[in-house]
């Protein structure tokens, strides 16, 4: 079983569009305080808008993730180092052929209307899944094709694989739906349903207010729901307010409007920062830039040797990047596991800056600058000439001409072909048509490790192994730690991958993007630790506080985030 890991960050693949305007709604309630009071209400202004609120509707936008990460429950969720924890599962189990688990839900769960929430609206929910009109990704469609679903009670589920595959449990984090509310639909009817603007969940706040001003949606707002299953919160209200961009949301913030800002962009970033007081939060994201090289071109010899691939790394000043072209928002990536996870290995050998180094191993390998050849390094013939290809993004191509001027300093020379995200997809990365290619390897929503996906040997023709890695110890590595339902030997086999990849370094893993968002220094209690998406900076709301009557001019602005140093 293969999960979604789209190779490329793309954005913009919005569902159809809002076919209801609801009609007759009050403006949205003020968040006002006493002075000293815990708790209250928290109004965040959420860059993006509204289109539906319907965890199955949601894949393409993250602002409806977000809200919905509050109005429903799944099965279980995520803690921020990517352990399972329970959610509206009460207890679970695994079999020891790792083919079988067993969940068992809360018996006081119920849905924000008041009915009980049951296994049938699990199943339903799948089911749903399963059915092509409704809009999920095909790589989970496929996978729920071969699970066997059992109702075994009204509080007890059943999932029967037919092989062991350890990130199932992942599978499991979907927003569960109402069949008592939705089941007379077909599924073509759930896209433009009204439940989609009204929604009932079972989540810890449920929709009490949808704003509409001049026949737009402007905000939502949540109230705690009193007869959650789980720990009460602390918030008696979470308001969004949506808007078009940072600077927009960070106006707001400033007439009073707002006491977070969702997203901080780039371009914002040094306004944001001039407030005193609003507190930063900058968390990883689970994506990583990365050049890939075409490992079986047979026009580029020098790609298949590891110690030429770590030479080229070693020409790479990605500090200097991460510092000029990305403002700071980004970490240093030093393995295909990212930091802060389960599976990560602290200790895993990392490559600096160093093009003395660079052009010292080169040297050793036999690739000698010839005279003829235009400062380019070659050896019998193989001249390291070859074209970067990468998207057509002002930002991927100021780090592609950052990759071409620091290679030309060790002998190197790029020529950088800009295109499309599509066609990057589709003409070069898919047929395997290109010398190398700088991408975002994404895995959004995946918080289990697992690299099969892009670096086994089974993935290498028709796959996402799209450098055609081909190294059968590193595959030993995944096979196992696919199949295996123990976390402890799960663990040691992607260190010893890790600890391979570093050595051989199939592909030059560059940085680690981050997200970076703002909260006024009234709130209390706001954690984040690496993100998995981007409503996981939700992930401890039920312990956020508003403290009012505190002075907030003074405190600086906490930065929570890691500012790496520069290289020379």
């Amino acid at each position: 079983m293969k999960r979604l890991r789209w190779p490329l960050l793309i954005a913009g693949l919005a569902v159809v569009a809002i076919a209801i305007v609801l009609l007759g709604r009050q403006p949205l309630a003020e968040a006002v305080l006493p002075s000293g009071v815990t708790g209250g209400v928290y109004t965040e202004g959420l860059v993006g808008d509204l289109q539906r609120l319907n965890p199955l509707l949601d894949y393409y936008n993250p602002a409806d993730r977000d809200v919905d990460s509050l109005i429903f429950s799944r099965l279980i969720r995520f803690d921020d180092s990517g352990n399972p924890v329970p959610d509206l599962a009460e207890t679970w189990g695994v079999s020891l052929d790792g083919k079988v688990y067993n969940f068992k839900i809360w018996e006081d769960a119920v849905w924000h209307d008041g009915q009980d929430l049951t296994a049938d609206d699990i199943l339903f929910t799948i089911n749903l899944m399963l059915d092509p009109s409704i809009p999920v990704p095909s790589d989970i469609r496929s996978l729920w094709e071969n699970i066997d679903v059992r109702v075994l009670d009204e509080h007890h589920i059943q999932f029967v694989l037919t092989e062991p595959y350890a990130p199932f449990i992942e599978q499991l984090s979907f927003g569960i739906l109402p069949q008592h509310l939705l089941g007379d639909l077909a599924p073509n009817e759930l896209v433009n349903a009204p439940f989609n603007l009204a929604p009932v969940g079972s989540g810890a706040y449920r929709l009490e207010e949808v704003s509409i001003e001049e026949s737009q949606i402007v905000g939502v707002i949540l109230s705690a729901f009193p007869d959650y299953y789980g720990e009460e919160t602390s918030l008696s209200q979470v308001v969004f307010r949506y808007y078009e961009t940072t600077d927009d949301a960070l106006t707001a913030y400033q007439n009073g409007d707002v006491l977070g800002i969702s997203q901080v962009t780039p371009d914002a970033l040094e306004d944001v920062l001039s407030v005193s007081s609003l507190n930063i939060y900058t968390a990883r994201l689970p994506q990583v830039t990365t050049v890939l090289f075409n490992l079986e071109s047979e026009a580029l010899p020098f790609f298949q040797n590891a110690n030429v691939r770590k030479a080229l790394l070693y020409g790479l000043n990605r500090s200097w990047m991460i510092s000029n072209l990305l403002d700071g928002q980004a970490i240093q990536a030093d393995g295909p596991i990212f930091p802060g996870t389960w599976a990560y290995f602290e200790e895993v050998p990392r490559t600096t800056f160093d093009p003395e180094e660079a052009i010292s191993i080169l040297k050793e390998e036999g690739y000698v600058i010839s005279a003829d050849q235009g400062g380019v390094r070659e050896l019998e013939g193989a001249r390291m000439d070859f074209e970067l290809v990468h998207p057509d993004t002002p930002q991927h191509t100021a780090i592609a001409e950052s990759i071409r001027d620091n290679w030309a300093v060790i002998g190197v020379r790029v020529q950088l072909v800009a295109v499309d995200y599509q066609t990057l997809l589709n003409n070069y990365l898919d047929p395997r048509s290109y010398d190398a290619a700088l991408v975002d390897l994404s895995y959004s929503r995946s918080p289990d490790p697992d690299p099969y996906p892009f670096w086994h040997q089974a993935e290498a023709t028709g796959g996402q192994n799209y450098s055609a890695w081909s190294d059968r110890r590193a595959s030993e590595y995944l096979e196992k730690a696919r199949v295996s339902v123990n976390p402890v030997e799960r663990e040691r086999l992607y260190r010893n991958f890790q600890i391979h990849f570093s050595r051989e370094l199939p592909a030059l893993l560059l940085f680690y993007p981050t997200y970076t968002f703002a909260v006024d220094a009234r709130i209390q209690g706001v954690a984040t630790g690496p993100l998995f998406e981007t409503s996981d900076r939700f992930i401890n709301v039920g312990q956020w506080t508003v403290v009012t009557g505190v002075d907030v001019a003074e405190p600086e602005a906490e930065i929570e985030r890691a500012e790496p140093a520069l290289e020379n």
